[in-house]
């Protein structure tokens, strides 16, 4: 017996551009779950600094279209 190959979906512009990752990102509360999951400082700080890169990069990118548009 063979298997069929898995066709894949082809992706689309509207699957690179998605926002949901990022905003469930930003929007998630690291909840007590009971110990099964044990979150140290450091890892609430890693998040916390990766929070803040991406915040950056997307206001200098902002900056950056704007300055390119109007000036």
């Amino acid at each position: 017996m063979t298997q069929e190959p898995v066709k894949r979906e082809k992706n689309t512009l509207g699957d690179y551009l998605a926002l949901s990752p990022m905003i469930d990102y930003f929007m998630r509360v690291f909840k007590k779950d009971g110990g099964s999951r044990h979150i140290n400082f450091n890892l609430r700080m890693m998040h916390g600094i990766n929070r803040i890169s991406i915040l950056m990069f997307l206001f200098c990118l902002i900056v950056i279209i704007i300055r390119r548009l109007f000036l």
